[in-house]
């Protein structure tokens, strides 16, 4: 049997019990829009030895260190029984914290935390982590009456500092990618839901003389995630009313300049996923990964302030920077690392081959 109560005091407050703890080489370029406190040169120098700059990546380098740089992005699975699933039109699309769930009690014409009857002992029991969940109320029934509800809810999570900065772009939600829109919530929220995000991923690359080179770009020092570390040439969210190629596109213009004509010959490649749980928050990402073949003489620009430098570096560097550091942002590196297997820099004769391939797409990939 099951009853439903709203998110009241009374019914919540055990929710907390156990969770109150949380509150270069010849053909190297570099541009620099401004200097960071670590120059970009320096983050890249590993592998830039006279022998190693055109030595290709190591057969014998083992992946234990790749697969290390996917465990950052996989944090917590463990934990994942401690949150209370978010349920829409009886499918599960997130997770919520009952640290969350406390919060959430303020809106009562928003959200239901439905519990289960235990027959046994003639009681509803609270311990919502392993037999409740988390539901709209029954009066909003259409897309729009949830973003708006929602909406609302998030604003005042803001307000009381449990979301920190709001990017005013909002996610879709839905059972699958590409299905029935569900809901829309906004970016820096969607990790406190629990719900699924998805971006695009771009390995921006030349190919001179048959050696493969990446454009690396050094995040700006002041942005609010992972400042001043390595990233991609172009990469983002990808919000409401946009397609992947789209997105793409758009990417390319605002943080690098590529054009139009020539970031359309952009390639999809696949994808990659992860879970990662950091406290109250469960981030469950799907990264749809391109591939762009630029001009060798490109020269990228970036427009939006989030990346400040790049650099043209060979891709075995590449891979043993990764290999070797933590300086590249952990969901980028993933997405290197898929581009390592697709251009043969990793291959079968590797010890640890097929568990590595299989643990880029940990998450749910749907």
């Amino acid at each position: 049997m099951l009853a439903h109560f709203a998110l009241s005091r009374g019914r919540s407050a055990s929710l907390l019990t156990h969770f109150n703890k949380f509150p270069l080489k010849k053909n190297r370029r570099v541009c620099s829009t401004r200097a960071g406190a670590v120059s970009i040169e320096e983050m890249l120098s590993i592998g830039m030895g006279q022998d190693e700059k055109h030595a290709p990546l190591d057969l014998d380098l083992r992946l234990h260190e790749f697969e290390e740089r996917v465990r950052m992005c996989n944090r917590g699975r463990e934990k994942k029984s401690d949150f209370l699933p978010f349920i829409v039109e009886n499918n599960i699309i997130g997770y919520i914290h009952p640290v969350i769930a406390e919060h959430l009690k303020q809106f009562q014409d928003v959200f239901i935390l439905e519990f289960f009857f235990d027959h046994n002992n003639g009681m509803f029991t609270n311990d919502a982590c392993t037999s409740g969940y988390i539901t709209f109320h029954h009066q909003l029934k259409t897309p729009d009456e949830r973003t708006e509800a929602i909406g609302g809810a998030v604003k005042w999570l803001h307000k009381e500092g449990v979301i920190l900065g709001l990017r005013n772009e909002l996610y879709p939600v839905a059972l699958a990618f590409g299905t029935e829109l569900l809901f829309s919530l906004e970016r820096a929220a969607v990790p406190y839901f629990g719900t699924k995000g998805y971006g695009v991923h771009m390995n921006g690359y030349v190919d001179i003389g048959g050696e493969k080179s990446l454009w690396i770009g050094k995040r700006s020092e002041t942005k609010a995630t992972f400042p001043g570390m390595l990233d991609h040439l172009v990469a983002g969210g990808l919000p409401v009313g946009i397609t992947c190629k789209e997105n793409v596109i758009k990417e390319c213009n605002e943080e690098a300049c590529i054009p139009r004509t020539i970031a359309e010959m952009v390639i999809p490649v696949g994808a990659v996923s992860y879970e990662d749980i950091d406290g109250i928050t469960c981030k469950r990402d799907v990264l749809f990964c391109y591939d762009l073949l630029l001009p060798d003489d490109f020269q990228p620009t970036n427009t939006d302030g989030e990346l400040e430098s790049f650099m043209l570096v060979p891709v075995a560097q590449v891979a043993n920077v990764i290999h070797k550091t933590n300086h590249f942002k952990p969901n980028c590196a993933i997405v290197i690392i898929d581009f390592l297997f697709r251009h043969g820099y990793i291959n079968p004769n590797q010890s640890g081959y097929l568990q590595l391939l299989q643990s880029l797409r940990s998450g749910e990939c749907i």
